[in-house]
């Protein structure tokens, strides 16, 4: 991998764990401020956050590898 590709690579990690965060606030915001009344959107956030918490994982790995290559 080019140093291009790495630089690349780890602003995407980057970027995945802004939004991976910014869902965790949401989950957090409906825990704290609007549950029990809410509950019904429990499924969707919780699934969207485990979603955007994984594609951080992925690329946080994919990095992790090619900077040890």
């Amino acid at each position: 991998m080019t140093e291009e590709e790495l630089k690349a690579l780890d602003q995407e990690v980057k970027k995945l764990k802004r939004v991976a965060s910014e869902w965790a606030g949401q989950l957090h915001d409906l825990v704290e401020d609007r549950l029990p009344a809410a509950y019904q959107e429990i499924p969707g956030i919780a699934q969207s956050t485990f979603d955007a918490c994984k594609a951080w994982a992925d690329a946080n790995a994919q990095l992790k590898a090619a900077q040890k290559s």
